[in-house]
C-alpha cells in the first residue's frame, strides 16, 4: 500500500505499555492474564478497499464484503462471487474516507431480506451521509434490487473528505445504531462534537419498523434527546470518528473504537446519553483547551493508547467462538497502521490489554461469523481469519 493510502486513513479513521485507564480517569496495572498469540489464515483475496465484513443471520453462511467505491461483495464456499450483491458506486462519493461504508442486515433479514447501508454523496454540490434500506431479490438471494432504496436519512457534512464513520448495527434492543464522525478536518473546526444539535460526532439509534410523523423511521421513546435537548436520533455524542463498533450479545455492552487526533486513540463502553469528550479532550487527556479542561460530566475511554504505537484505532468483537478457548470474553481490537491486534480483558472492573498479534496488515475492520470466529479485513484487498498461532 503506497504511503498516501495509508496517510488518509489514517484520518480515516495504542496499549503496550500494559497500563489500563478506567472510565474514572485512574492509571493502575493490568491484572495479569494469558492471553492466546493469534496468527492469520488467509480466507480470501482479489478484493478492492474492503471496509468491512458481515454476515446475515439467514442460515447460508456467506459472507458480505463492503468496498469502499460502492460495492458489496459476496463470499460463498471461500470464494468471492464475480456479480456483486449491490453496486451502488455511480451514486457513491469515494475519496479520502468518503465512500461506501457500512452495511448491516434486518434481524429478520431470513423473511424480509432487508439490509441497511451507509454512504457518502454529493447531491447538488452538498456532501451528505445516506441511511439508506435496501431489498435482496427474492428471486435470487446473491443480488439485490439496486431500484429498492428506500432512504431513511441523510445528514449535510462540511467540504472535507475525512471524519465520516460509517458503522451500522442492530442492537439486542432490535433497534438501529449508527455512527457519524465530526465531519472533519482536523480538530473538529466546526465544533460538532458537542452540539446536540447536529447529527456529526455522534452515535444515533432509530426504529425502522415504525415511523413518527413524517420521518420514514420512529424514534424509540427512551433514547436521551426524545423529548427535546437534542436531536432525537442521538444516543450518544462527543465522538470523533467512530470506526467500528459493537454489541457483545450476553452483556449487552456496547464498544465503540474512536479514532483519536494527534496522539491518542481510544476505546469506549458506550452508555445512553453519554458524552465521550471529543473536542474537549482526545481520550482522557485534555485537547481544546490543551490544559486545564473541566471534564466534568463525561465518560472516558476503558482503555487509550499513544501515537507511539498505532495511528487509526480499529473496533472488533468479544470472542465468543469454540476455536480459541483462551480467547473466550476478550475484546479483539487493532490499529490500522501499526497492524498489532490487542485483546482486552475485564477482570474485577479493570482492563487489561495485551498483544496478540502484530500482522503487517492494513487492517481496516474485524468480522464475526455466526459460529462467534474473528477475521480481519486487509485495505489492500483480503480477508484473514484470526486463528491460534
Amino acid at each position: 500500500m503506497s504511503r498516501n493510502r495509508v496517510v488518509f486513513l489514517c484520518v480515516f479513521l495504542t496499549f503496550g505499555s500494559n497500563l489500563l485507564t478506567t472510565c474514572g480517569g485512574a492509571t493502575r496495572p493490568a491484572t495479569a492474564v494469558a492471553p492466546p498469540h493469534l496468527s492469520l489464515a488467509p480466507f480470501v483475496t482479489g478484493l478492492n478497499n474492503p471496509l468491512g465484513l458481515e454476515q446475515s443471520d439467514d442460515g447460508s453462511g456467506r459472507f458480505f464484503v463492503v468496498e469502499q467505491r460502492g460495492l458489496i461483495r459476496i463470499i460463498q464456499n471461500s470464494s468471492v462471487l464475480a456479480t456483486p450483491f449491490l453496486d451502488i458506486s455511480s451514486k457513491v462519493h469515494f475519496a479520502g474516507e468518503s465512500g461506501l461504508l457500512g452495511v448491516t442486515f434486518h434481524p429478520s433479514y431470513a423473511q424480509n431480506g432487508r439490509f441497511y447501508v451507509n454512504y457518502v454523496r454529493i447531491v447538488n454540490s452538498q456532501r451528505q451521509s445516506t441511511i439508506a434500506e435496501y431489498n435482496a431479490l427474492p428471486a435470487n438471494p446473491n443480488r439485490a434490487d439496486p431500484a429498492s432504496e428506500r432512504i431513511l436519512l441523510t445528514v449535510n457534512q462540511p467540504a472535507f473528505d475525512n471524519h465520516k464513520a460509517g458503522q451500522l448495527a442492530f442492537g439486542t434492543d432490535g433497534f438501529l445504531y449508527f455512527g457519524l464522525g465530526d465531519g472533519g478536518s482536523s480538530g473538529d473546526p466546526l465544533g460538532n462534537g458537542q452540539n446536540t444539535q447536529v447529527l456529526l460526532g455522534k452515535l444515533m439509534r432509530i426504529d425502522v419498523n415504525s415511523t413518527t410523523g413524517n420521518l420514514p423511521y420512529a424514534i424509540p421513546s427512551d433514547n436521551p434527546f426524545a423529548n427535546g435537548g437534542g436531536q432525537p436520533e442521538i444516543w450518544a455524542y462527543g465522538l470523533r470518528n467512530p470506526w467500528r463498533f459493537s454489541f457483545d450479545p450476553p452483556s449487552g455492552r456496547l464498544f465503540l473504537a474512536d479514532v483519536g487526533e494527534a496522539s491518542w486513540e481510544e476505546v469506549d463502553l458506550i452508555d445512553k446519553g453519554g458524552n465521550y469528550g471529543w473536542n474537549l479532550m482526545e481520550g482522557s487527556h485534555c485537547f481544546e483547551p490543551p490544559s486545564g479542561c473541566n471534564s466534568a460530566g463525561l465518560i472516558l475511554p476503558i482503555t487509550e493508547y499513544s501515537h507511539g504505537e498505532g495511528q487509526a484505532v480499529i473496533g472488533g468483537f468479544v470472542y465468543h467462538g469454540s476455536a480459541i478457548p483462551s480467547l473466550q470474553g476478550i475484546y479483539v481490537f487493532g490499529d490500522f497502521v501499526a497492524g498489532k491486534i490487542w485483546g482486552l480483558q475485564e477482570n474485577s472492573g479493570n482492563w487489561g490489554r495485551n498483544l496478540l498479534a502484530s500482522t503487517g496488515k492494513n487492517i481496516s475492520a474485524f468480522g464475526r461469523d455466526q459460529n462467534g470466529e474473528l477475521y480481519a479485513v486487509d485495505f489492500s484487498g483480503a480477508i484473514w481469519k484470526l486463528i491460534a498461532q
